[in-house]
């Protein structure tokens, strides 16, 4: 083959190289709905960071192959319907549901669009799916806790930080929601069973600082944070809040010990933030949501911070240490 004759091949195929690739679709932008009860924890941000993380790293970009709409009731129950409605009227692939309130919005408001959820309540026990292991319908979703709740034993594990306390105060949002209202429930049994006295303090419209001052007054041997998406936006206000009244504390993530809080236990939130992102990518590739097991987190860790634990003049005991996942210096 001559060299005139080669050139002429070799364009002859890059031309063809070029058609073909002029030719490919544009990779598609799916359309994923958001729903919060809360507000954004970065004003102006569509999807919350705890989901955009795990969505980048499966290659989902928001304003590039992702578009979001996203919906956020301001802390006001009572929207969330409305906005659920708004949600199902769009041409969405998936729609995400932070909390039990938003799931059941959203259920209530379409049978078609496929829904992850993230909450720590039976889902078949209020009725959004038929079974755990096969959801059935348009929903499926992403447990915190494999227990429902793990309020109780929370409790339990501040009876054995402080054991001469003998009353407590479970902090909890201004959320009417069944979540909130089971996890009462939990304590309120552990705390009978134990023995002790508990004193459910609300904050309302995220003034913590009045809510810190009721609970100051009733002189607690610790508190106890309910788990919910407000304190985990507001965990720094609410350690630092802590740690003004002395008072030793037990959150539900790793991350809120991580910024100061004294002791967690549960799942750990990179992974159901993970398993919230690999649901929604499943499901734009295709899956049926009632063909997708509820996901339950198999591991639980206790995390304790030394550190604050020193602040507080408090010496944490060696069952407690035993036991510990990670203790942070």
């Amino acid at each position: 083959m001559d060299r005139r004759t080669f050139i002429r091949i070799a364009a002859l195929a890059l031309l063809a190289a070029s058609h073909g690739a002029r030719a490919q679709p544009a990779r598609r932008a799916y359309r994923l709905g958001y729903l919060h009860l809360g507000t954004p924890v970065t004003p102006g941000t569509n999807l919350g960071n705890w989901l955009a993380k795990p969505m980048r790293e499966l290659g989902y970009v928001d304003g590039q192959n992702l578009i979001v709409e996203a919906r956020y009731a301001e802390d006001q129950a009572d929207r969330l319907p409305g906005l659920a409605r708004q949600l199902a009227q769009l041409r969405l692939d998936a729609i995400v549901a932070v909390g039990t309130s938003a799931t059941q919005a959203v259920k209530d408001a379409t049978s078609t669009i496929p829904i992850v959820f993230l909450t720590n309540v039976d889902p078949v026990a209020v009725g959004f799916v038929s079974s755990l292991a096969r959801p059935g319908g348009n929903v499926t979703g992403v447990l915190i806790t494999p227990e429902g709740s793990l309020a109780g034993k929370k409790l339990e594990l501040l009876k054995e930080l402080v054991p001469r306390a003998t009353r407590f105060v479970m902090l909890i949002p201004d959320d009417p929601g069944i979540g909130m209202k089971l996890q009462v429930q939990d304590v309120r049994k552990a705390a009978s069973a134990l023995g002790v006295e508990l004193i459910v303090v609300e904050a309302r419209g995220r003034d913590f600082g009045s809510a810190f001052a009721t609970i100051g007054a009733a002189r607690p041997g610790a508190i106890l944070v309910a788990a919910h998406p407000f304190f985990v936006r507001d965990a720094k206000q609410i350690v630092e809040l802590a740690a003004k009244y002395r008072l030793p504390a037990i959150y539900e993530w790793p991350q809120q010990v991580q910024d100061g809080g004294l002791m967690s236990y549960g799942a750990s939130d990179v992974e159901t933030d993970r398993r919230v992102a690999v649901y929604v990518d499943r499901i734009f590739k295709g899956a049926k949501p009632g063909d997708l097991p509820i996901w339950q987190p198999t591991d639980l860790h206790l995390v304790i911070n030394l550190k604050t634990a020193k602040a507080l003049g408090l010496t944490i005991p060696q069952s407690l240490l035993l036991r510990a996942d990670e203790v942070i210096q």
